[in-house]
């Protein structure tokens, strides 16, 4: 059957443009790297949601440790007749305030503790922030998977240290006062283990997304 030279270069055309548009469709935009998606700024806004609610919750979790490792109102009690309050350096009664200058263990061990927390909590934040740059260096060092360690130890320690010192003081000093109850910069210490311990768990959650985005993406 005779076809007409009209109909042979409309098809042709044809062939042309949808062998355009296929191109167009599967050329990666310039300056982004092979296998890139439109799903990818979708992933990454996940991602860096995660490190910066575990970024927020680090800091947080760092200002209350600062502020209940400092402060004196880890217990309260009445000694003859008189309102009483001490913490992990000092002890105050009578709107005077005093330094514990007995070295006793479980208080050393309870200082020691919520300091090495702090620090691990600092020492992650760092690393914390620096993933925000360097998140695609999987190959030597990845910093956000040691954020996520670094508050994970942080909440070990003052995990250690607020056992310590409720373990004694339920089991000496609650025996020795009356009338006792634990006060705020005690209760500080608990919501500043919790505050570092999802720290660590959105920044674990943000590296394995970013694991399983490599693990599944083009050789």
């Amino acid at each position: 059957m005779h076809r007409s030279p009209c109909r042979l270069a409309f098809k042709c055309t044809s062939h042309r443009e949808t062998h355009r548009i296929l191109l167009s469709s599967t050329k990666k935009p310039r300056g982004q790297p092979f296998g890139y998606s439109a799903a990818a700024p979708l992933y990454q806004l996940k991602m860096y949601s995660f490190m910066g609610g575990g970024l927020f919750c680090a800091i947080v979790g760092n200002i209350l440790l600062v502020v209940s490792t400092a402060t004196d109102y880890w217990m309260q009690y009445r000694l003859s007749g008189n309102y009483a309050h001490q913490g992990l350096w000092r002890y105050c009664m009578s709107n005077k305030c005093y330094m514990q200058t007995d070295s006793i263990a479980y208080w050393n061990a309870t200082r020691a503790f919520m300091i090495l927390s702090g620090m691990s909590c600092f020492a992650g934040i760092i690393a914390g922030i620096m993933s925000f740059s360097h998140f695609s260096s999987f190959e030597r060092f990845n910093r956000s998977f040691a954020a996520g360690i670094m508050f994970f130890v942080s909440t070990f320690f003052v995990l250690l240290g607020m056992a310590i010192y409720t373990g004694v003081t339920v089991n000496f000093l609650g025996r020795r006062f009356g009338d006792w109850r634990f006060s705020w910069s005690y209760i500080l210490g608990w919501v500043a283990m919790l505050m570092t311990f999802f720290a660590g768990i959105f920044y674990i959650c943000a590296y394995r997304m970013c694991e399983c985005r490599r693990g599944t993406g083009p050789r």
